[in-house]
């Protein structure tokens, strides 16, 4: 009997002794991975207005207007799970470009409330008559690229991507870096017709 109770006593006392004031810390959620395909590229053409390469896994159709084919394009991002809207406008002139800068450039503030923030990069292709920006919004926003392209005397275009999912920056990270070299290669491979 007296063995069972300093038997007992010992199990108590060793119980007893680890509950010290150790900090417990709980594990940060974990996300599963996602495997990206190989960043592989199709011509893509409207017949009347541009050109670009897209990705592979990426799928592309026109929007339509009351029955009629427009030239605004709606590009699902196939695995990542979202969509990159392209919206064609003519620029009749000069004024009306100035016009749809600031237009874009609107939009992108309207994202200021919630980024953390903004990057921009210039693209600059004379030879082709492409010129534009890229803006990659950094935190928990609704929209995490923009970008506009022109010709600068008859042509714009403006692209915005947008995720089917909460804005989760760090959770998305990996599909957004792959989206933004491929991003970078539409606008590189950007062409006008006319």
């Amino acid at each position: 009997m007296i063995k069972i109770i300093g038997f007992t006593s010992l199990i108590l006392a060793l119980l007893l002794s680890s509950c010290g004031d150790e900090l417990l810390i709980p594990k940060p959620p974990t996300y599963l991975r996602t495997n990206f395909p190989k960043h592989e590229y199709v011509k893509v053409d409207d017949a009347t207005t541009y050109s670009f390469e897209l990705s592979k896994a990426y799928f592309q159709k026109a929007l339509s207007y009351k029955g009629e084919v427009t030239n605004h394009k709606e590009i699902t991002l196939g695995p990542l799970n979202g969509i990159i809207y392209l919206n064609y406008y003519p620029i009749p002139n000069r004024d009306t470009l100035v016009r749809y800068i600031n237009l874009s450039n609107d939009k992108v503030d309207e994202h200021q409330i919630k980024a953390t923030g903004i990057k921009d990069q210039n693209f600059i292709f004379k030879d082709k008559k492409v010129y534009g920006t890229l803006f990659e919004f950094e935190g928990n926003v609704a929209t995490n690229f923009q970008f506009y392209l022109t010709d600068s005397t008859s042509n714009f275009i403006r692209g915005e991507v947008l995720m089917n999912c909460r804005p989760n920056y760090d959770s998305l990270r990996p599909s957004l870096n792959y989206l933004k070299a491929d991003l970078i290669h539409l606008i590189e491979t950007f062409e006008w017709k006319k």
